[in-house]
């Protein structure tokens, strides 16, 4: 274990003038006071037990219209790599700090989800006479006897992390909840050294709707009698076009908050971010950017067509290397390349604090 000082002991950070007015210009998440306590309890369990913690960030940030929200500007990340990744970090022996989007998909329960698996198609009745209306009642809910193997399985690692502590969910919804939360979490991390990790797989929005700038009310796409004007000001209105009515949304760039986790929330801590595109000629090009510009460990590439077969791992010291799932047989079930992802993930962490080993239960 590398010898930290603890959260009370540690020096206030500069904050860059763009960082500073964010946090001062939004509200944090009405619980985050609650939320830092868990934080705070759940690394110095973990960190008393010599346990490695990361923090995997899941899903999409929002982006309100209104402060009334209604309208919001979303994207399509359902949190499948975050949730996957997670439940392999678990299986190597992390404790995992599991920052989501508010109904993403979750650790475990991921493979009964509606977008999955509907896990009503997985239930049975046991003692049911008979069909349709002429059924006698009274029958016990089991699971149909193909899926019984794969469900235990699944139920007894979601029970293991429970009974062990070892996975804490903080939900977000808006990008600015998240970054509040993601600050929050890697102060209270900075206790563990290089001993934390970031695997930031959320899919953050980078332009946002100042405060002063938003529409206090939901947007209207007609005309309201006496409402005229009332919100000129704000990032988004309607205005006349060429076939009726047009929103104009006017954002502002999200500050680059991934410098200050480098540099000031986590300093010791080993960093990984994803970066999703879409064009195959700049992917690596985007990913070479991202290191020199933040000077982190280690970028994650994907492109969204092929983001579930294979990525691409780019690091700071100028080496790539693919990660391919392999084609699987007839009849056997395709491996996650999650499963291939996070194995990588941790031995490029043992080696950067030293080929240190991971304690287990």
């Amino acid at each position: 274990m590398s010898s930290t000082p603890s959260l009370e002991e540690l020096p206030p950070i500069a904050q860059p003038d763009d960082e500073l007015q964010y946090f001062e210009t939004h509200a944090p998440p009405a619980n985050i006071a609650q939320l830092s306590l868990e934080v705070r309890d759940f690394i110095a369990h973990h960190h008393a037990a010599h346990r490695r913690v990361v923090l995997v960030s899941s899903g999409g940030t929002t982006v309100p219209l209104e402060n009334q929200t209604v309208r919001f500007i979303d994207n399509f990340s359902a949190g499948t790599r975050g949730a996957t990744s997670a439940e392999y970090f678990l299986e190597a022996g992390y404790a995992v700090v599991f920052l989501h989007r508010q109904f993403s998909l979750l650790p475990y329960s991921r493979h009964y989800s509606h977008s999955t698996n509907c896990f009503l198609d997985y239930l049975s009745e046991w003692g049911r006479i008979g069909e349709g209306e002429d059924a006698a009642e009274g029958g016990d809910v089991v699971v149909k006897q193909k899926y019984r193997q794969q469900m235990l399985d699944v139920l007894r690692k979601y029970r293991r992390a429970k009974e062990n502590k070892t996975l804490l969910l903080l939900p977000y919804t808006t990008v600015t909840s998240y970054l509040f939360l993601l600050r929050e979490v890697a102060m209270r991390m900075q206790v563990l050294g290089s001993e934390g990790l970031f695997y930031l797989a959320a899919a953050v929005s980078d332009f946002f709707v100042p405060p002063d700038r938003m529409a206090e009310h939901k947007i209207q796409s007609g005309d309201i009698p006496g409402a005229a004007g009332e919100d000129n000001h704000a990032a988004a209105a309607v205005a006349p076009g060429p076939r009726g009515k047009k929103l104009v949304i006017d954002l502002d760039p999200v500050p680059k908050f991934l410098n200050r986790l480098v540099e000031g929330w986590a300093p010791n801590a080993m960093i990984i971010s994803f970066k999703l595109e879409t064009d195959s000629a700049i992917l690596l090009y985007k990913c070479r950017q991202a290191l020199e510009r933040y000077n982190h460990q280690l970028v994650i590439g994907n492109l969204l067509s092929t983001r579930k077969f294979e990525v691409v791992f780019v690091d700071n010291k100028k080496n790539e290397n693919w990660i391919r799932v392999p084609e699987a047989k007839e009849g056997e079930e395709q491996l996650e390349i999650e499963s291939l992802i996070v194995p990588e993930v941790v031995r490029r962490h043992n080696q950067s604090i030293g080929g240190a080993s991971i304690h287990r239960f």
